[in-house]
């Protein structure tokens, strides 16, 4: 994305339209399928909670292929309304059919804002993360749905997010910027001058959707915000922000910053969390990275505050961006915003 022209900001039908699009594709729909982790964790967060949705109404937001309205039925659901507004509506019809459970669930192929139910709903199921929890913004319709039609006292599933942040050293990056001083050793032709150039390439200002590992992670999380979905409204969501304070385990070099999330299932006894963290297994959300201007080392101890904000894009109300104001122990406080690039516009 280019950070030098401001771009036109898009139509919200256009950006809608190329929003639903992007979930005609098989492509997504597998990959979010073959998530074990995001697949058994919604599936066993609907069957612990069979004793609120036994005999009940649910309505599943942005229902996809409709594997969690099945998984409602499963759990003892009377009825479900599966609404979906991209055409992969077409198959979860026939998926529902050839589970046999026409009778139960009725997929309604349209956006959540504009089609009507029958009667009120005891319970919301939906799985409308993005990329940083927030990127596509579809938690807006979710909330839509509960504010018009989820009964007093009703559930949300799930019913709370949490976002973390951490720095980290991405040494991927670091072997990336390293590799111009060794061209000279292989071809004999210096080409060290490189390497600002490629640090202004790498670590500009996109978000990057990676996978990072325990041992990029230089201390402990630290969580800036969470979301209760039966009170959180549209306008919050316009700016979520947080504080965030860590010490750094050892000695090493902060690159970036990492940010992910969880999501809890209320239980009898404690919250099933399904967590994008990269202490825990893989998902197909993977973290967000986000560059700092330049390497910063580090010692035992380092102390790394600063704050963090979310909010949507001014060319795009479905793209996420994020500022981050922070200081690494007593070098002066620094700032930098980020944005998901052009790529990331459909891929999720």
């Amino acid at each position: 994305m280019s950070h030098f022209t401001k771009k036109r900001k898009l139509d919200k039908s256009v950006q809608d339209n190329l929003y639903f699009d992007s979930y005609a594709d098989v492509t997504i729909h597998e990959e979010m399928i073959a998530d074990n982790v995001r697949t058994n964790t919604y599936r066993m967060g609907i069957l612990r909670n069979s004793n609120a949705i036994q005999g009940k109404v649910v309505l599943d937001v942005g229902a996809g292929t409709g594997v969690l309205s099945i998984f409602c039925v499963q759990a003892g659901a009377k009825k479900v309304y599966a609404v979906e507004a991209s055409s992969i509506a077409d198959q979860a019809t026939e998926i529902v059919k050839l589970n046999n459970m026409e009778d139960r669930i009725d997929v309604i192929k349209g956006t959540l804002e504009t089609i009507d139910l029958p009667e009120p709903v005891d319970v919301i199921v939906s799985e409308w993360m993005g990329y940083a929890l927030l990127h596509e913004s579809m938690l807006n319709s979710v909330l839509f749905a509960r504010d018009k039609w989820l009964k007093p006292g009703g559930l949300i599933l799930p019913s709370k997010a949490d976002l973390y942040i951490a720095p980290i050293n991405d040494l991927v990056v670091e072997d990336r910027l390293h590799f111009w001083s060794t061209v000279k050793d292989q071809y004999g032709v210096d080409m060290s001058c490189m390497s600002d150039f490629a640090r202004k390439c790498i670590m500009n200002n996109d978000i990057t959707v990676n996978l990072v590992t325990v041992e990029d992670v230089l201390s402990h999380p630290s969580k800036f915000a969470e979301l209760d979905l039966h009170t959180v409204t549209e306008e919050q969501l316009k700016r979520v922000q947080g504080n965030f304070g860590c010490e750094c385990f050892g000695s090493s070099s902060v690159n970036a910053f990492c940010v992910w999330f969880t999501v809890s299932f209320p239980g009898e006894e404690k919250p099933l969390v399904l967590s994008t963290s990269p202490f825990n297994p893989e998902t197909h959300w993977k973290q967000a990275v986000l560059y700092l201007h330049e390497p910063v080392d580090v010692i035992q101890d380092t102390k790394i505050t600063g704050e963090i904000t979310m909010y949507p894009s001014e060319e795009s109300s479905r793209h996420i961006c994020v500022h981050v104001d922070y200081t690494i122990g007593d070098l002066k406080k620094k700032s930098k915003t980020f944005s998901i690039p052009d790529g990331y516009a459909d891929a999720q």
